[in-house]
């Protein structure tokens, strides 16, 4: 019984490589939405919100839909838009098809901030990220995620 237990629990080395990925994964993050602040004045947040609407259709996508996209809960994104809003990044009206809700849009003033944050926020990605990694790591990388996100979804 203590055997099957054990089993079922990480070994040493496994909780070590574990504290490993999050702690690194945590600077990653961090140093990004750092840098990203410091050279465009958007939040890691911020850019999310308007990635996703970047590529949305018609640079508008329904509030539901947005969190879905952006897998952030309804009231965070409510609450997040609504600063958005203030510094007219985005803009939120009733939805198009007359259904209960409401859409974002992207407007030019969010349209332009993105853009401007882009290519920064991408040089700190590959200096930050990729650069640190040959092209094995890389595709070792992917090979990890997918199997992470398989056994997430399943």
């Amino acid at each position: 019984m203590i055997e099957e237990r054990r089993r079922r629990t990480p070994t040493p080395e496994q909780l070590r490589i574990w504290r490993d990925f999050i702690e690194t994964s945590e600077v990653l993050r961090s140093r990004l939405s750092a840098q990203l602040q410091s050279e465009s004045s958007l939040s890691s947040g911020d850019y999310q919100v308007l990635l996703a609407l970047s590529e949305a259709d018609g640079r508008r996508a329904r509030s539901s839909e947005l969190a879905t996209l952006i897998d952030w809960e309804r009231s965070r994104l409510s609450h997040h838009l609504g600063r958005m809003e203030k510094r007219e990044l985005i803009r939120r009206v009733p939805c198009a098809d007359g259904v209960h809700g409401v859409d974002v849009l992207l407007t030019e003033t969010g349209a332009d901030a993105f853009r401007a944050a882009n290519v920064p926020h991408l040089r700190a990605i590959r200096s930050l990220f990729v650069d640190a990694l040959s092209p094995e790591q890389l595709a070792q990388v992917d090979d990890i995620t997918t199997a992470l996100r398989r056994n997430l979804e399943g």
